[in-house]
């Protein structure tokens, strides 16, 4: 009995070596799909910094704006002494 357990222990061992080997190369975790999942990674985070970049870039266009416009509006009063429509401009000489 035991001299045919000794034959079959390598068999065995070798099934399970094919098949764990198999699972590395071909299964859902396997290194090629695991290559393939790294490398999609990566765009995504070269998409990602791109689109952030943008996102920086209208933000500062946007500040940019609203301050160039209540620059404007200052001047407006303070030079000219423009109003907004249902506001009573009122001047305090001293």
């Amino acid at each position: 009995m035991t001299n045919m357990g000794n034959r079959f222990l390598p068999v065995i061992l070798a099934i399970v070596l094919v098949v764990l080997q198999a699972q590395l190369w071909l299964g859902r975790g396997s290194i090629p799909v695991v290559a393939e999942l790294e490398r999609k990674v990566q765009e995504q985070k070269q998409a990602n910094d791109k689109a952030r970049l943008v996102n920086e870039q209208l933000s500062a266009e946007i500040n940019d704006l609203k301050e160039g416009l209540n620059m404007v509006e200052e001047r407006a009063r303070n030079e000219l002494g423009m109003v907004k429509p249902n506001e009573i401009y009122v001047q305090i000489a001293k």
